[in-house]
């Protein structure tokens, strides 16, 4: 059995530290390993990310710039647009301004030419305005003159109205009161029934007209007149001498078809003129006449006397038109006014002769 010495229990202490301390050694070596391996991922990592960052960086500075470019163009066209209406505002205010002074000189035209036109009403009429007064004037006297004389209120109606065209053709406001009269005139005749009075004239006239075409009335003969026996001394007589009794003989309108159609066309005429002339008596008188030489002289079976003797009757019935109404006041008026300008008028300064001496 070996003893221990000293040097033999030192040993092994000795080597279990130097064991342990190359177990250290490694792990510190393999953990340094791991410690470089994880840094040089990190710095890899953080390389890529730095990388990453600049390009995203990049990128966004790009488009940055992108838009920057797209602003300064934007900012550069509002600059050039900015521009452009401040021109145009000025090419404006200088049209405005010269359109304002056109505007002025019209309105120092329009005065001038109100006051020509001022001028001018001042003066006298012109010849077509003169005309024109001169022929409203005749037609006024033409148509009071024409009622007077004729009765005929159509004819005066239609005169006044070619009066008021002819003054509607004046320029002169000033005979618009004129016009008003006539008017009024106008009115009166159309109450006067000139159409009615019209339409009785007519039928007058067709029934004077149809007289010709009646048939006359049927003679009817005595049953007795050749068989009454004769005296000796009447038949010796009657070789000579021809005596008829009036009593059984047909009257001398029914004998002389002629006469007895032109008396009842005189009466026709009568009433004709009776009714112009607004005289009721004299026209229901003149119609009786006509109405019993009809019914004397023509056959009362027949259409058209029964429609002659109807239209007598309707005739008759009839009321008389009212009286026509005086006329005169648009004329009066008329020549007043004319007148009253004729007198307004300057005279004229006389022209002086030049051959003459001062």
């Amino acid at each position: 059995m070996e003893t221990e010495t000293p040097a033999t229990r030192s040993t092994p202490a000795t080597r279990e530290p130097g064991g342990q301390g190359k177990t250290g050694t490694r792990s510190r070596r393999t953990g340094m390993i791991w410690l470089l391996v994880l840094l040089a991922v990190l710095i890899a990592l953080g390389w890529w990310l730095q990388r990453q960052l600049r390009e995203q960086g990049s990128e966004q500075t790009r488009v940055l710039e992108t838009r920057l470019d797209q602003l300064a163009r934007s900012n550069e066209q509002l600059r050039r647009d900015l521009e452009s209406l401040r021109s145009r505002d000025a090419d404006a205010k200088a049209i405005n301004q010269g359109i304002r002074e056109e505007l002025l000189a019209y309105n120092e035209r329009s005065r001038a030419l109100e006051d020509a036109v001022a001028n001018l009403a001042e003066q006298h009429l012109g010849h077509r305005d003169a005309m024109a007064l001169d022929e409203a004037e005749f037609i006024l006297q033409l148509a009071g003159e024409r009622l007077a004389l004729f009765r005929d209120a159509n004819g005066a109606l239609a005169a006044y109205r070619l009066a008021d065209s002819a003054l509607a053709a004046a320029e002169d406001p000033l005979f618009a009161n004129v016009r008003q009269t006539i008017a009024a005139e106008m009115r009166a005749l159309e109450e006067a029934k000139p159409v009615q009075v019209r339409a009785s004239l007519d039928a007058l006239v067709e029934l004077g007209a149809g007289l010709h075409g009646l048939p006359l009335k049927k003679t009817i003969a005595t049953p007795d007149a050749g068989k009454r026996p004769l005296s000796r001394w009447r038949e010796i007589l009657g070789r000579f001498v021809r005596i008829n009794d009036d009593s059984t003989t047909p009257q001398l309108s029914t004998r002389n078809d002629e006469l007895n159609r032109s008396l009842i066309a005189v009466d026709v005429h009568i009433a004709e003129t009776m009714l112009l002339a607004r005289d009721e008596p004299g026209f229901k008188a003149a119609l009786a006449r006509v109405r019993g030489g009809v019914a004397n002289a023509f056959d009362p079976d027949d259409a058209r006397v029964q429609a002659t003797m109807a239209t007598l009757d309707r005739l008759a019935a009839m009321p008389m038109a009212p009286a026509l109404p005086q006329l005169g006041s648009a004329l009066g008026e008329l020549r007043n006014l004319r007148t009253t300008r004729a007198l307004s008028r300057p005279i004229p300064a006389p022209i002086p002769n030049q051959g003459a001496t001062p």
